[in-house]
C-alpha cells in the first residue's frame, strides 16, 4: 500500500432486537456524527422474539458461545424473555422516529429481518410463499418508515438459500450482504451482488486465543488487509451498548492507521469491473453455533 493511501472498511451495523434499536442506535448515530463516519444500518422492523432463542442453551455450541461472549450481559437479561411470556413489541412501529432519525442522518438503510427469531430457527425449513412473505413484511414496514425504495439487505445471523436469493431477486436491492467471503461477487445472472462480510464479530473474537477487550480492536484492526475487500459487522446491541466505548476507541485508531469505515455501497462503487459470477455454500463455523452461508469459492479456498 502506498503511504497515506487510505484502506476503506465496509461498515455494516446489524440492529436484531427493540433494546439495540431504541438504545443502541441513537448511541452509534452520536458517535458517527462526532467522528463524521458514515455506515450501513441493517434493521430488524418485527416482533422482537428474540428471548425464544434461550431454548437453544441446550445446545453445547451455542451456551459455550454464550458464555465465553459474556451474552447475557451484552445483550441485557430482558432479551430472554422477550416474545416468550407476550408476544415480542414490533420495533418498526415502537420505535420508527430512531428508524427516520438513522435515515435522516444520511446513512444507509438497509433490510435485515422482519422475525430476526424466526428467519435464523427456520430460513432453511420455510416454504418460499413464507420466505417470501418475511421478506416482504419487512421490505414494506422499512419502506413506509423511509418513504423510499430500500437499497440493500443481509439476512439475520447470514443464513440465506438459493430461494432466499430468488426471492430477493423481485426487490431493487442494488446489493445484498448474505454470506461471508473475501470478494464481491454475483450470485447469478441478473440478481444483485453479494458484499461478503470479511471480519469476525466481536461475539466470535473475544474470548478466542487470550483476546479480551484491552486487544480486541488491535486484532481487528491487523485483520484488515489493504487493497483487498474489508468489510466489518457491528451490533447495535453490543457496539452501541456496553461496549460503545470500545467502538469509538476503534474509530480513532483507524483512523490514525489510515482506515476509513465507509458504508458497503461505496465498495460497491468502485467495482469497476464486470464481477465474477460465484455461489452461496451452507457450513458451519468455528465460533458460531449452527450453519452459516458463505460465498462457495472461499470455502474452498480456505479448505472449510
Amino acid at each position: 500500500m502506498k503511504q497515506n493511501e487510505v484502506t476503506k472498511v465496509g461498515l455494516r451495523i446489524d440492529v436484531d432486537t427493540y433494546r439495540g434499536t431504541k438504545l443502541g442506535v441513537p448511541k452509534l448515530l452520536e458517535i458517527f456524527e462526532k467522528h463524521g463516519v458514515m455506515a450501513s444500518f441493517f434493521f430488524t422492523v418485527g416482533p422482537d422474539n428474540m428471548g425464544r432463542h434461550i431454548w437453544r442453551l441446550l445446545r453445547p455450541a451455542f451456551l459455550k458461545k454464550m458464555l465465553r461472549s459474556k451474552a447475557a450481559s451484552l445483550y441485557g437479561y430482558d432479551i430472554l424473555i422477550r416474545g416468550t411470556i407476550w408476544p415480542g413489541p414490533v420495533i418498526g412501529k415502537k420505535l420508527r422516529s430512531i428508524i427516520e432519525d438513522t435515515d435522516k442522518a444520511g446513512h444507509e438503510i438497509g433490510l435485515h429481518a422482519w422475525d430476526h427469531h424466526k428467519w435464523q430457527m427456520k430460513t432453511d425449513t420455510m416454504s418460499d410463499a413464507e420466505l417470501r412473505s418475511e421478506i416482504d413484511k419487512g421490505y414494506q414496514m422499512l419502506k413506509s418508515i423511509t418513504g423510499k425504495e430500500l437499497p440493500c439487505s443481509a439476512v439475520a445471523g447470514w443464513r440465506c438459500t438459493e430461494q432466499t436469493l430468488v426471492e430477493k431477486h423481485a426487490y431493487p436491492f442494488k446489493y445484498n450482504s448474505d454470506c461471508r467471503g473475501d470478494s464481491i461477487f454475483s450470485p447469478g445472472e441478473g440478481m444483485a451482488p453479494q458484499i461478503p462480510v470479511t471480519l469476525p464479530t466481536y461475539d466470535e473474537l473475544v474470548g478466542q486465543d487470550g483476546i479480551d477487550n484491552d486487544s480486541y480492536n488491535d486484532a481487528i484492526l491487523k485483520m484488515i488487509k489493504p487493497g483487498e475487500l474489508n468489510v466489518y459487522t457491528i451490533h447495535a446491541e453490543v457496539e452501541g451498548i456496553v461496549c460503545a466505548e470500545m467502538f469509538e476507541d476503534l474509530i480513532v485508531k483507524a483512523r490514525q492507521q489510515n482506515i476509513e469505515f465507509v458504508p458497503m455501497i461505496d465498495l460497491l462503487n468502485v467495482a469497476d469491473t464486470p464481477l465474477p459470477v460465484d455461489s452461496i455454500q451452507n457450513i458451519e463455523m468455528e465460533g458460531r453455533e449452527g450453519w452459516l452461508t458463505h460465498q462457495a469459492s472461499f470455502v474452498e479456498k480456505m479448505g472449510l
